[in-house]
């Protein structure tokens, strides 16, 4: 692995450990608001410091085309993981939200392989398999060994979602890492706004009220860091070390999301998570060692 594919491999890395605390958080806000309203909000919200830093940098406006692949990364990093995901969380706990999130990295590859037509051997693949086995095992022995009625709405947002990123790591090949998702988020508040409000007034009349300081503290770190600064560094990985390869340091979520409890929450680790993270870590490893190649693009039409 090249310096460049290594560097994207750290990006990926510090991305995850932003999105580590995305379900928590999430799961902090829909107790005193609508899943709609935190989807939706959070990016209406990060759409204000997308459009400045856009402004201060003069950056180009995107093509048709481009914007055509914005609307795709839209669906999915804003509109389809949040809002889904947030639903999920009504209903089951942040840990076991993990037992489909899990599989999101196996859907970034099949996504990388159609979109990005990257050709990942079977040693990647059977890497990625068995790392996406491992952390579903995990989460489904620390959520009672069974899925629930959430885990649906979860498998949305991670199909989605999963499109989302890969789509979003294509484009930021032409435009950069960061611009994706201020472009993104700058082309979908206009049809943000008016939901945003209704859904704001809706809230205020059925609890009236100021929310609680932890709602706020909660919902400004998904806008803040899961809706904008961490796909800074994660479009940029996975645009530099390759969307099937670097994709798959998203394994290792769940087992940030279990330290970070630990260490903020107090919760209490159990020694097999670490086990379980030990194992997930190798087949990283593994596949990150393991060749991925980049079929030949076919000429578009102009």
């Amino acid at each position: 692995m090249n310096p460049r594919e290594s560097q994207g491999m750290l990006l990926g890395l510090i991305g995850v450990m932003i999105f580590s605390l995305t379900l928590p958080m999430t799961r902090i806000v829909v107790h005193e608001w609508s899943p709609l309203l935190n989807g939706l909000g959070r990016a209406l919200a990060a759409s204000v410091p997308a459009a400045l830093l856009l402004a201060y940098r003069r950056e180009a406006w995107p093509t048709w085309a481009q914007v055509k692949s914005l609307v795709v990364v839209a669906l999915g990093v804003i509109i389809a993981f949040p809002v889904f995901s947030a639903w999920a969380m009504k209903s089951v706990p942040a840990s076991h939200g993990a037992v489909v999130n899990g599989l999101q990295p196996l859907f970034v590859a099949l996504y990388a392989a159609w979109l990005s037509h990257e050709r990942p051997s079977k040693g990647f693949w059977a890497a990625a398999v068995v790392g996406s086995a491992l952390v579903v095992a995990y989460a489904l022995q620390q959520g009672g060994g069974s899925p629930q009625a959430g885990d649906a709405l979860m498998l949305v947002a991670v199909g989605i979602g999963a499109l989302g990123y890969a789509e979003g790591a294509r484009l930021a090949k032409q435009i950069g890492g960061w611009q994706v998702i201020c472009w993104a988020l700058v082309v979908s508040a206009p049809f943000l706004v008016l939901p945003v409000g209704w859904l704001a007034w809706e809230q205020h009349v059925q609890h009236p009220g100021p929310a609680s300081l932890s709602t706020w503290l909660a919902f400004g770190y998904v806008t803040i860091f899961s809706q904008f600064i961490g796909f800074f560094a994660w479009y940029a990985g996975l645009a530099m070390g390759g969307t099937a390869r670097v994709g798959q340091v998203q394994l290792l979520q769940i087992f940030f999301t279990m330290a970070f409890s630990a260490l903020f929450f107090g919760e209490t680790v159990a020694p097999s998570t670490w086990l379980f993270a030990a194992a997930v870590i190798g087949t990283v490893v593994i596949g990150r060692k393991a060749a991925v190649h980049t079929a030949p693009q076919p000429a578009r039409a102009m």
